[in-house]
């Protein structure tokens, strides 16, 4: 059955939907905006890797002058470790392991990823040392509608060595710009279908409150016959 278009808009409800539909095309435009100035840092850091040697960030975000660049890490110990899935220098893929290093009495510390294994539980036994690599951020592993709905977060910066000192991991794939996505064109198709099916759901239901309103007038005068 097809429904009608409602005769009348409630006043209240629609400046409520127009001011949520408005909201998630404003959304979707910034989306594109951030893709352009996504698409212009890519290109800007596409020479770091070739640049000189820098001092670590000791804090995030990684800014784009320092995204890949080489760099160093003396750690004096490993706080801890996380495994995730990673690609070695070699092609090959498996888990990488990212060391938390102490680097100081006080201090955010360092995220270094150290090699990538065939193993999830290995464990391994080095303690620490000075390594070299480039800089990256560390893995973000928000889902699609975190991206979209979530708030922004800061990434730390992360060493991803050149040459792994452990030697029961290969060496891990040096970064690369396909590393960091430019999802922005996608984010802002989402916020755009948002806007398009909130105001179909919208005019749907007041099609169907109307339908529902005009059966009620006609058996009202049905019983009045």
């Amino acid at each position: 059955m097809n429904l009608p278009l409602p005769r009348r808009w409630p006043f209240v409800p629609t400046l409520l939907v127009a001011l949520a539909i408005a909201a998630m095309i404003g959304l979707g435009v910034w989306q594109i905006e951030r893709a352009a100035q996504k698409k212009a840092m890519l290109a800007l850091i596409a020479d770091n890797p070739a640049r000189p040697a820098m001092a670590f960030p000791q804090l995030g975000p990684v800014q784009p002058a320092a995204l890949f660049r080489k760099s160093a890490v003396q750690c004096l110990s490993v706080d801890s470790w996380t495994t995730e899935a990673g690609r070695a220098a070699d092609g090959s893929t498996g888990f990488r392991y990212i060391a938390h290093c102490v680097t100081g009495a006080e201090g955010p510390g360092a995220l270094v990823t150290l090699g990538v294994g065939a193993r999830p539980d290995l464990k391994p036994r080095w303690q620490g040392g000075e390594v070299a690599g480039w800089i990256a951020p560390e893995p973000d592993h928000r889902s699609l509608l975190a991206h979209l709905t979530g708030p922004e977060i800061v990434l730390r910066p992360m060493l991803v060595v050149a040459a792994s000192p452990i030697a029961d991991l290969k060496s891990p794939a040096p970064p690369r710009t396909d590393d960091i996505p430019n999802n922005h064109m996608a984010y802002a198709v989402q916020w755009f279908l948002f806007a398009a099916i909130a105001a179909v759901i919208y005019v749907l239901a007041l099609g169907r409150r109307q339908a529902g309103a005009d059966a009620g007038v006609g058996a009202e005068v049905d019983r009045a016959s």
